[in-house]
């Protein structure tokens, strides 16, 4: 559903994503990880369509991301950046139903059943329905994550892209994030989530992509992406008698 071909990113005349081929099916449920500053978030952009690289080619189900409007890149394809500031403080549901602007923008009470239906549908999938009517700008940081969450999921978009989702979240709500993620997959969506916790990337994802240094180091099953050689030589660590992470010995 989505694929990546030979694409090179460069920011501030350094290259952070140095020719990476990729294809994610339809149904995939995936995970990229990675060190810091290992090119996962710029690699995540250009795949959204939010950064164009300067070689390679994004394809989004089977056409070029750089022939389609940005409004049909966004039927395609919904992204779920980092950082997520919201201007207006509009209430909930109203955040949520910016996740189907492309194809109906209107506030939640203007909307039609349908899309009502849809966002009130994602609210309960990122555990926030009882968010509705509050003003965002009044909820706790963790609320806001789960805000966002319904708005990513109540787009109709096939392909699902989101950079660290987890962040401000309690391990709960961690633990359903990833299980509502799995459920979109298993409905045939294509999911891809950056994520920095490798317990958690190996638990939930069948397939995981491990980034360095601009290039994928690994890709597969966790077993094998995550395997003792990659732990230590990307990131620097390895797993003590228990199975927990510990910092790799200095040599």
């Amino acid at each position: 559903m989505i694929s990546v071909n030979g694409v090179s990113v460069s920011l501030g005349g350094r290259r952070v994503v140095d020719g990476v081929s990729l294809d994610i099916p339809a149904g995939a449920f995936a995970a990229l990880t990675g060190p810091n500053g290992a090119g996962k978030s710029t690699l995540v952009k250009a795949m959204a369509g939010v950064l164009a690289p300067e070689a390679g080619e994004v394809r989004l189900g089977g056409d070029a991301l750089a022939g389609l409007s940005v409004a049909e890149r966004a039927r395609r394809a919904a992204w779920l950046p980092q950082t997520r500031p919201v201007a207006w403080n509009l209430n909930a549901e109203d955040v949520v139903a910016l996740g189907r602007f492309a194809e109906s923008p209107r506030a939640f009470a203007q909307m039609a059943a349908a899309g009502r239906a849809a966002v009130e549908a994602a609210l309960a999938k990122a555990d926030a329905a009882h968010l509705m009517g509050r003003p965002f700008q009044a909820l706790s940081g963790g609320e806001q994550a789960r805000v966002h969450l319904a708005r990513l999921l109540a787009s109709p978009a096939p392909v699902l892209l989101l950079d660290e989702p987890c962040a401000a979240l309690d391990v709960a709500h961690q633990l359903a994030l990833m299980e509502a993620l799995a459920g979109e997959a298993a409905a045939g969506r294509t999911v891809l989530v950056v994520l920095h916790d490798l317990d958690l990337a190996a638990r939930f994802c069948p397939r995981i992509l491990v980034m360095d240094r601009g290039r994928i180091a690994a890709d597969g099953a966790p077993e094998a992406a995550l395997s003792a050689e990659v732990l230590a030589g990307v990131f620097g660590v390895a797993r003590d008698a228990g199975g927990q992470l510990v910092r790799a010995p200095q040599k």
